[in-house]
């Protein structure tokens, strides 16, 4: 303070130097800041990357310490029982270990039976599952299917059992009808009938419009959608006009302009209802597949008939030399048209595409095997 008035009283009396007359004001004497100025201390970094979070009290979280440590302790024990059972040595939780180690087909009064060792195969009703004599291959498929499982509890899981839950829906129908009943065969009949006027083999793209002025390709244009389901659709509706439900019409979807779906005649509605209603058991459970997998009730009549035993007299040679095959591929092909359309220009979406494709022939082939035999 003394220090900053002496320089004020030096700067004061500079001034009366230069300007004797000059007065000078009271106020340019007043000290304008007494803080004194230090240097910022800068200290040295030595952490690398973001700063820590702040502690939290364990007390608050004592619940979710307790559900870490035994997700910790089932996922070391599921290691032990999947290590032991790859050895072959026994040991696990009983709900983790596979329990048998044979299976095989047995030739029984009631039917095919798939065995565990000496333990059959039960439906969720508790029943045995049987198959009839005369499917020895589904019997075949049902029993490596069983064989490829590692554990008891990949039992209880549909997807890696799915021809077992189609061959139980069968039976199921079989055993309701045989009861009297109609529950399940009502409950399919109407959910295939939904995809009559949304058929995704009825649905036809527009066709593709011309090039505009100044913008035409000179190279050769690829086969329009609309080409592609015209060629793959007109077949399978001639078939089942001719041979299925004869005197029927069925109307594609052609119009661009709206989004509403083309109903179709109540006539055509009736037939194709009728029919489906008096399916066989098997017939009918691998038309519900079908249908629910490739989003069509046509293409899922059509493979049904091809390849079922009790519709054999809907087919004969003269209708395979007119139609040709129809097979899981031709199926799959006609019920997926737009998807590998698009694919195809785009390419495809890794683990998407590729799996949904092979999900679609893997429930179409479990249609063929339900329904398929040898002749009685």
């Amino acid at each position: 303070m003394k220090r900053i008035s002496q320089s004020l009283a030096v700067d004061t009396s500079f001034a009366v130097w230069l300007c004797p007359r000059a007065r000078i004001s009271p106020f340019s004497q007043r000290c304008l800041h007494t803080t004194p100025v230090k240097p910022a201390t800068v200290a040295p970094i030595t952490a690398s990357g973001p700063p820590p979070k702040p502690p939290i009290a364990s007390a608050e979280h004592v619940d979710s310490r307790v559900a870490r440590r035994r997700k910790q302790a089932e996922l070391l024990k599921r290691g032990q029982d999947l290590r032991s059972i790859a050895a072959g040595s026994g040991g696990g939780t009983a709900k983790l270990k596979r329990f048998w180690n044979d299976v095989h087909i047995k030739d029984a009064d009631e039917g095919l039976q798939v065995h565990l060792d000496k333990r059959p195969i039960r439906r969720p009703s508790k029943a045995i599952l049987n198959v009839p004599h005369h499917k020895p291959h589904l019997a075949s498929a049902l029993a490596l299917e069983w064989d490829l499982l590692i554990s008891a509890q990949q039992a209880l899981r549909h997807d890696l059992i799915p021809l077992t839950s189609l061959v139980s829906r069968a039976l199921d129908i079989a055993d309701e009808d045989a009861a009297g009943g109609s529950e399940i065969r009502s409950s399919i009949v109407t959910t295939v009938m939904r995809y009559l006027d949304t058929d995704s083999l009825l649905c036809w793209a527009p066709e593709p419009s011309a090039d505009p002025p100044g913008y035409e390709t000179h190279e050769k244009r690829t086969e329009s959608l609309r080409s592609i389901q015209e060629r793959t659709a007109i077949p399978i509706i001639a078939y089942l006009t001719e041979r299925v439900w004869p005197g029927i019409e069925i109307l594609p979807d052609s119009d661009a302009s709206t989004i509403m779906p083309v109903s179709q005649p109540q006539q055509t509605k009736d037939v194709i209802k009728g029919w489906v209603s008096g399916l066989p058991p098997f017939e009918l459970a691998g038309l519900e597949r079908a249908a629910l997998a490739g989003k069509t009730l046509l293409a899922a009549a059509r493979l049904v008939v091809e390849w079922s035993t009790e519709l054999a007299h809907l087919r004969d040679d003269t209708a395979q030399e007119k139609f040709g095959k129809f097979g899981v591929e031709e199926a799959a092909k006609a019920s997926t048209l737009e998807v590998d359309f698009q694919t195809g220009m785009w390419g495809e979406v890794e683990d998407t595409h590729d799996v949904n494709k092979e999900d679609v022939r893997r429930q179409l082939g479990s249609v063929v095997l339900l329904v398929s035999g040898q002749a009685q």
